[in-house]
């Protein structure tokens, strides 16, 4: 069974309010015709408040940026999460000359690959598809993991020569 209330009965000795100034007000039943009523309908009022800022502190600020994109003053009304952007020109050219700059990378990649001697290649694939690291490659070929760190040296420096 849950309380009703944040405090617990037994602590609902008096009621304390702060001024904004500062000063401390304690009420108490029995005291200047304050009741057990009074202060229980306080602590109902309190609790309210809590949770209220509860409800804020979560709904609202977690999710203030839902209800805004972008920095001018229209486009405060907008919700992110709802937005279509597909339709975008803007979007859609970055996305297209992205698009363009990937494949002509890749392009290049591959020629570059071309030129690459076999073993070059096998190290490629063990090193970047396998992910081997140089120790077990080394251990694969019965050589040192200097000698792989070389090849692979080798094999960057024929890349950037080609991709260039």
């Amino acid at each position: 069974m849950s309380r009703a209330c944040k405090t617990s009965q037994k602590k609902r000795t008096n009621y304390i309010y702060y001024t904004a100034e500062g000063t401390k007000i304690v009420i108490t039943p029995g005291e200047d015709g304050v009741t057990e009523a009074d202060i229980e309908l306080l602590h109902t009022m309190d609790d309210e408040e809590v949770d209220e800022q509860r409800r804020y502190d979560y709904r609202v600020t977690t999710h203030l940026d839902a209800y805004h994109d972008g920095e001018e003053e229209a486009a405060n009304d907008r919700n992110k999460y709802l937005a279509d952007d597909t339709g975008n020109p803007e979007h859609l050219i970055v996305e297209a000359e992205n698009e363009a700059e990937h494949k002509d990378m890749l392009d290049k990649l591959r020629k570059a690959m071309e030129c690459l001697l076999p073993q070059q290649k096998d190290l490629f694939k063990k090193v970047y598809l396998e992910r081997l690291s140089n120790t077990d490659i080394a251990a694969e070929e019965g050589v040192t993991e200097a000698a792989i760190r070389n090849r692979l040296k080798k094999l960057y420096e024929r890349l950037r020569k080609n991709l260039s």
